[in-house]
């Protein structure tokens, strides 16, 4: 304000002709850096704050902002906000650890029952003695299994609140694919499902080849779910990965009152997850149905490498 009041005065006399234009040229001057130094001065803890801020997602420094860090001459509006800011990154930090603590415990608990499960069924099946109505039991068993390792694995992809990178790696999409199928084929034995496997294209990605398995293995349980019987085809195309579903009508004893297909009442739930997998790491999910009544989920990878 006394900067403006001064340059308004050095103005007026430059009008009135009460000092020389050399001198009132040379007040303006000196009276513009000084309020551009006092300025600088005033914002300079502003920035400051800034910057420390902007590098909080890679290299956070809470105790920066703690109370007694600030100088003496500190701004009581930005004393504040810095206040504000301590306390707000106090509470992001915790969540983020009792995140953390969540996602190593839940790993643990939850995939040890289901591998002392997956044991005991490979033990069991291996019995001589076992009737028919015992394999189909173990068979269900062993899908079950599969199923809610999936899904606990797609659960704890999603929890974590940022992806590290540690199991990243360049892998071929279509031995990725593969390897899913095959095991869509021993959980599915028995159900009147056809999987067919089309490779128009090979391509690379680099990235978790486990989050892939996990994303494609949604799709595929999805298309699975809407096929009462028919075929369920898989294709590799040059940047994408299509799973689509046709069903044939049911006989007509099936038709007429057959038992039920078990989970039906699932439908959608897969898709779900898949669709948060795909935004969380950048691989469009894109669904149509078409006039013909297939079903079709494409996935859409922005950066392939050559296979």
């Amino acid at each position: 304000m006394l900067q403006l009041v001064a340059l308004v005065i050095c103005v007026t006399l430059g009008m009135f002709s009460m000092a020389p234009v050399g001198a009132v040229l040379v007040l303006i001057v000196i009276v513009t850096v000084l309020a551009w130094l006092a300025a600088r001065r005033e914002w300079r803890p502003v920035s400051a704050l800034a910057r420390l801020v902007e590098g909080w997602d890679e290299h956070p420094d809470i105790a920066a902002l703690s109370p007694d860090r600030l100088g003496r001459g500190t701004d009581a509006d930005l004393a504040s906000l810095a206040g504000g800011l301590h306390t707000f990154a106090e509470r992001i930090a915790g969540y983020t650890e009792r995140e953390r603590n969540f996602t190593r415990d839940a790993s643990h608990e939850l995939r040890s029952p289901l591998t002392v499960i997956k044991m005991s069924v490979d033990m069991l099946a291996e019995e001589q003695s076992l009737s028919g109505f015992g394999e189909r039991s173990l068979q269900r068993i062993r899908r079950s299994a599969r199923e809610m390792e999936a899904l606990v694995e797609a659960l704890l992809i999603l929890a974590r609140e940022k992806d590290n990178g540690v199991d990243d790696e360049v892998f071929v999409v279509n031995d990725a694919v593969g390897r899913e199928l095959g095991f869509a084929r021993d959980m599915l034995a028995g159900r009147p499902i056809e999987f067919e496997l089309e490779e128009p294209a090979r391509f690379a990605l680099e990235g978790s080849p486990r989050v892939f398995a996990v994303l494609f293995w949604q799709l595929i349980r999805n298309a699975c779910q809407q096929t009462e019987r028919g075929r369920v085809v898989v294709t590799v195309m040059p940047d994408a990965v299509v799973v689509s579903n046709r069903t044939e009508p049911l006989p007509a004893d099936a038709e007429a009152g057959g038992p039920a297909r078990p989970n039906a009442d699932r439908h959608g739930f897969e898709l779900a997850i898949a669709r948060r997998i795909s935004e969380r790491f950048a691989w469009p999910l894109e669904l149509q149905t078409r006039a013909s009544g297939e079903n079709v989920a494409r996935i859409r990878f922005p950066q392939v490498r050559v296979a």
